[in-house]
């Protein structure tokens, strides 16, 4: 008679945590963390506080590093950006739907550390001695010495769980430096490959 595997019962989520039973938050976080990816730096500017009046404060440039990013399509152009729910970047890009991504190298890794600082100072103070240009169709800050930077217009908002997914229409891609390697983060740590 062959071995056949015992019936399994299905997972279930338990009502109080929304996880499956046996799954704690500190679980998914750590096998989680052993998916490598990416670290980028998310930026977008925010409307002026009166854009009536041209002799009113312009908004500040907002800066967020993001290691959930990805390409959804080709044809057409799209990538994914996930941000936490109410944070100030999924509060923004509900007001606007221009924005841009800088890929961080290696030697970037100070420029993702300052933007993902927990209760930071101002972002017009954590970009104050970090180079960039301003990208022509979003305005929005390009890092210098990133390996690509892009310029994207939000296409589509999923909610899911506590973060807001933002699928957006590529309307620029450069890649103005090649030297170094990407900026990496692994089990909690930014890396470099090699």
């Amino acid at each position: 008679m062959p071995n056949t595997p015992a019936a399994t019962s299905p997972i279930i989520p338990s009502p109080a945590s929304g996880h499956a039973e046996g799954v704690s938050n500190d679980e998914f976080r750590a096998a989680m963390s052993r998916l490598a990816s990416g670290v980028v730096l998310m930026t977008a500017q925010e409307p002026p506080l009166d854009p009536d009046d041209p002799t009113a404060p312009g908004g500040e440039d907002v800066g967020m590093t993001a290691t959930a990013f990805m390409s959804v399509s080709l044809d057409p152009p799209l990538v994914l950006v996930s941000l936490r729910a109410g944070s100030r970047m999924d509060e923004l890009l509900e007001e606007r739907d221009l924005w841009a991504v800088s890929v961080l190298s290696e030697s970037q890794r100070h420029i993702a550390g300052r933007f993902a600082m927990k209760g930071r100072v101002s972002d017009r103070l954590l970009f104050a001695d970090i180079p960039y240009t301003r990208g022509e169709y979003t305005g929005s800050p390009l890092v210098g010495g990133a390996l690509a930077v892009l310029e994207c217009r939000t296409e589509q908002r999923v909610p899911a769980g506590d973060h807001t997914l933002v699928i957006g229409r590529v309307l620029t891609a450069r890649v103005p430096s090649t030297d170094g390697g990407p900026l990496a983060y692994f089990r909690g740590k930014y890396r470099q490959l090699g």
